[in-house]
C-alpha cells in the first residue's frame, strides 16, 4: 500500500490551495498556501506533525491578518466604485424624447447617457426637459417631472 510522507502531504495541500486560488481569484486561499509551504519546510527538518500543523496555522493566520489587508488595498485601489442607486432622486436632462409607448428615451446625468422611461406610461418628455430619477429598472432610469421646490 502507498503511504504519503509529511512533506508530500504539505506539497499536495500547497498545490490544492494554489489551484483553488487560481480558480477563485479572490485572495482566499493563497494565505493557506503560504502556511503549507512553511509547514513543508518544517517537515523536511523532521519536526513532528503537531509542530508542522502549528506552524501551518500560525503562518496562515499571520498572512491573513497582516498581509491580506495590504494586498486588498493594492488590488482594489484602481477600481472606481460605481453605485447607480445614488442616481435616484437626482435630476437629468432629456436627450431623446421619452415615450414609453414607443420604447424610446435617453437622458444625460452626471455626464453619462442612460436609457430612460417615464414612471407614468401616459407622460411624455421632450428634448431638453429636466426630469427626476425615481428608480432604476434594469439598465433604464425611471423618471418623472421634478417636484416643485
Amino acid at each position: 500500500m502507498f503511504s504519503l510522507s509529511a512533506p508530500m502531504i504539505w506539497l499536495i495541500l500547497l498545490v490544492i490551495f494554489i489551484l483553488v486560488e487560481i480558480a477563485t481569484v479572490g485572495l482566499l486561499t493563497i494565505w493557506f498556501a503560504g502556511g503549507a509551504l512553511a509547514a513543508f519546510f518544517i517537515s523536511l527538518a523532521d519536526f513532528g506533525s503537531a509542530v508542522q500543523v502549528i506552524v501551518f496555522l500560525i503562518v496562515s493566520l499571520a498572512l491573513v491578518l497582516l498581509i491580506r489587508p495590504l494586498a486588498q488595498r493594492k488590488f482594489n485601489s484602481g477600481h472606481i466604485r460605481t453605485n447607480a442607486q445614488t442616481l435616484i432622486g437626482e435630476e437629468a436632462v432629456v436627450l431623446e424624447p421619452i415615450d414609453n409607448l414607443q420604447s424610446k428615451g435617453r437622458v444625460m446625468i452626471r455626464g453619462q447617457e442612460w436609457s430612460a422611461r417615464s414612471v407614468d406610461d401616459k407622460e411624455k418628455f421632450n428634448k431638453d426637459d429636466v426630469v427626476q430619477v425615481m428608480s432604476i429598472s434594469g439598465v433604464k432610469l425611471m423618471v418623472r417631472r421634478p417636484k416643485e421646490q
